[in-house]
């Protein structure tokens, strides 16, 4: 029987007129705060804001724009006294440190700290969390026939060396997440291959994050259309936790949440010597 485990649910808010699931739903500050403030309120315990799309195909956003978008969001977040961690999903050191100046306290980088050289010092003279993804290529072009002789072996060597390269640069280790970036750069094969063999990346000793949340590969298994992928994503953030998740990167996240709390209950029940949850798996909704 696996041991208890504590998880953190992410709360996702595109500040973005393209992003492949709720794009332009949220460019004005004022409705982007108030669906923080909500996705807080049924059980995020981190709030992860983008304003450049990474969906496949996404092209660049200049950081000034980046900065326009996601700036007065954060203020507002900090101003209404907001008890989530505001995570800034960057990968470029300008963006990055105008958050944190704001209030933000981790980096989400899908490029693991790649894109932008002064991104790694940045946020180790900052002190402030980072998560480091594997993506192959980039967003234009990352869909395009991407191979691997072993997705999971290799997905784990990248996860590794990216961070013995943040320690390098000054990043404490105990302030990294990893995330293997599900649907960045993998075939649907892929993806569940990396979901089953999961615990071999827990086994690298930092929290694994999964963001499975509505991806194409749910709508190929199950025919659903973007907004009807809840039960498949539900399905994987479980099998993922059960697997060495701890943080899970949704956009509907009530559901996520409460599905993730049962199954963390019922892992529990195994552990006898197990008497504490993480506030985050026991917390009422408001």
């Amino acid at each position: 029987m696996p041991a208890a485990r504590d998880f953190r649910v992410m709360g996702i808010v595109n500040v973005t007129p393209d992003s492949f699931s709720d794009g332009g739903r949220y460019l004005d500050p004022a409705a982007a705060v108030e669906h923080a403030l909500a996705l807080e309120r049924q059980g995020a315990v981190i709030v992860d804001l983008g304003g450049e799309s990474t969906r496949p195909g996404a092209e660049p956003v200049p950081a000034a724009e980046e900065r326009r978008r996601v700036i007065p969001v954060i203020e507002a977040l900090v101003a209404a006294g907001a008890r989530a961690q505001i995570s800034i999903d960057t990968s470029k050191a300008a963006v990055a440190a105008a958050a944190l100046g704001a209030g933000a306290t981790l980096v989400n980088d899908v490029t693991a700290f790649r894109g932008d050289p002064e991104i790694a010092s940045l946020v180790a003279a900052s002190g402030a969390d980072c998560c480091l993804m594997h993506m192959l290529g980039e967003p234009r072009t990352m869909q395009r026939n991407p191979r691997y002789e072993d997705v999971v072996s290799e997905v784990k060597a990248f996860l590794e060396g990216r961070i013995a390269y943040a320690v390098s640069a000054g990043v404490a280790e105990e302030r990294i997440l990893v995330d293997p970036g599900i649907g960045f750069g993998k075939t649907p094969a892929h993806n569940l291959e990396l979901l089953a063999r999961l615990a071999e990346l827990a086994a690298l000793g930092r929290p694994v994050v999964i963001g499975t949340s509505r991806k194409s590969f749910l709508g190929r298994l199950t025919g659903r259309a973007t907004g009807e992928r809840l039960a498949g994503t539900i399905a994987t953030n479980v099998l993922a936790y059960e697997r060495g998740a701890a943080v899970f990167r949704v956009h509907d996240v009530g559901p996520v949440h409460d599905a993730l709390a049962v199954a963390a209950a019922t892992v529990r029940a195994g552990c006898p010597s197990t008497t504490t949850l993480m506030s985050s798996t026991t917390s009422t909704k408001e």
